[in-house]
């Protein structure tokens, strides 16, 4: 069979690199900061190994968006559609493509998977006539299997699908175990060049060398309030052998890949496998900086030896608060004291970038924690940090939560995400959080000016190399920008059809 294999993007995050930075390009791949779509990318070498014919399309490019696609489709007239998609936010923007593409052709069916399909997969259904099936949770199996069963729905497991004007559930298909059965992704079809940069909605390019991420494991255990990994992943962390991975990083270093981001929910939990991935990068030879995230709880604290001795030079961590009341309140099951150590070992370790995410507005969390939060944080050895408002997502303990209090109504608003602030009365108003937040950025800004010149220069020089001043400029001013408290409101079919007339006049 034909597939079309489509990520759908948030227009929000990604960024186009300016002409100076696109200019010249020998391969004609166009620049773009943004994490490549590895879940389509994962299928891509998958469904071709089963015979199948597979074309890539990510809406990042200006010349994959939904008119382009249509037009595509009326020359290659694939027989299915896979939609792909991260969350609420990109769910409009779904909703509309599918509508273009149906609209286009009205006899290819359209599947949808992601990790917001995975959590609402039947409303989905109920609320886009143009969308055929979901494929919730893992595809490497499911889609395949749909393929081999396109006019018998009913025999693939874990499909959520649609027959005449009811939408039918069948049995649960279980997380796949053995994840290293699977060919590593296509990487080389999409022509697009994926830029690295910090892990923030706004320009901050880090280098221009070749870079991608890899994906070694699946899952996390534990079970933040925030989140709904452990949702997706049944709570359960699944993991692809050090000779799978060091596989897979052969082939990217021989392929001339220089920087390597690992978006393993979890990287550091277990020693033995991160020796043996560390040690044998080294042994190989490759040559690749990577970068990684994990929990400052984490057992593999101790490796982090290797961690450098094999150039990691980007460490993440979940910070979330100064508070330990509020993490208490975030289910977090950590304490401050780990935090600290955890960042300090990773700096007198020698990694290069160690970047700590924090929230604020959380339930119960007073202005003066929040300040907590951005006096812990100067204290820290962290190189760069961001302080998001905490929001809430179908999907998580918290939306869970929310609902049994009354603030959400699940069949209303399944479809959106909120902040906390803007819901919750135990959570301060909207406006004092920005306040004070942007009160905490200037103490934070000062702190890190006075007291480590020297690292603040290096990290803006940075910046500088591959960014015009005006948006380093940007970049530091951002946390004082005034913000829109607007929630995020359905696309309704009236609002789809004026949206295209406007695209078409």
């Amino acid at each position: 069979m034909k597939v079309f294999l489509v990520y759908v993007r948030d227009e929000d995050f990604y960024h186009i690199l300016p002409d100076r930075l696109n200019k010249n390009k020998d391969d004609g791949k166009l620049k773009v900061m943004a994490f490549p779509p590895l879940g389509i990318q994962t299928l891509a070498p998958v469904l071709r190994k089963r015979g199948h014919e597979v074309r890539m399309f990510d809406t990042c490019h200006p010349e994959m968006k939904q008119d382009n696609i249509a037009k595509a489709l009326s020359a290659d007239k694939p027989d299915v559609i896979a939609l792909s998609f991260l969350s609420t936010t990109s769910y409009r923007l779904l909703k509309s493509m599918a509508r273009r593409l149906k609209t286009e052709n009205p006899n290819i069916p359209i599947i949808v998977g992601g990790a917001f399909a995975t959590n609402n997969a039947s409303q989905i259904l109920e609320d886009c006539p143009y969308i055929d099936c979901v494929g919730p949770s893992e595809g490497e199996e499911l889609l395949p299997d749909y393929l081999e069963n396109i006019n018998n729905p009913e025999a693939v497991d874990g499909l959520v699908w649609r027959n005449d004007d009811n939408v039918v559930v069948n049995k649960p298909r279980p997380l796949i175990r053995d994840l290293d059965q699977f060919p590593y992704p296509d990487r080389q079809t999409l022509p697009i060049e994926y830029i690295e940069s910090l892990p923030l909605d706004i320009p901050a390019v880090v280098s221009m060398d070749k870079w991608c991420t890899i994906q070694t494991s699946r899952g996390c255990p534990y079970k933040c309030i925030y989140c709904d990994i452990p949702n997706l992943n049944q709570g359960k962390w699944r993991f692809r052998s050090p000779e799978h991975v060091l596989g897979e990083m052969q082939e990217l270093s021989d392929m001339g890949y220089k920087s390597i981001y690992l978006t393993d929910d979890h990287f550091l939990l277990k020693n033995k496998r991160i020796q043996a991935i560390c040690d044998g990068i080294v042994e190989r030879d490759l040559k690749f900086k990577w970068g990684c995230e994990g929990r400052v709880d984490s057992v593999g604290i101790q490796m982090l030896p290797y961690l450098t001795k094999s150039n990691c030079n980007f460490l993440a961590f979940g910070v979330e608060s100064g508070s330990q009341k509020v993490l208490d309140r975030l289910k977090k099951d950590q304490t401050l004291e780990q935090v600290k150590y955890a960042i300090d070992e990773a700096k007198r370790q020698g990694i290069e970038k160690v970047h700590g995410f924090f929230v604020v507005g959380c339930p119960d969390e007073t202005e003066e924690e929040i300040m907590d939060s951005f006096r812990f944080a100067s204290k820290l050895s962290l190189d760069s940090f961001g302080f998001n408002r905490l929001s809430v997502y179908r999907g998580t303990p918290l939306w869970t939560e929310y609902v049994s209090r009354g603030l959400i109504d699940d069949k209303e608003d399944w479809d959106k995400w909120f902040r906390c602030s803007e819901v919750d009365p135990t959570v301060l108003p909207a406006d004092l959080v920005h306040e004070t937040r942007q009160k905490g950025y200037k103490l934070l800004f000062k702190n890190m000016i006075f007291r480590h010149p020297v690292r603040t220069y290096r990290l803006v020089r940075g910046f500088s190399k591959f960014m015009r001043f005006s948006d380093v400029m940007r970049l530091i001013l951002s946390p004082f920008r005034k913000i829109n408290h607007s929630k995020t409101q359905k696309l309704t079919d009236k609002e789809l059809e004026i949206q295209d007339l406007r695209k078409a006049s």
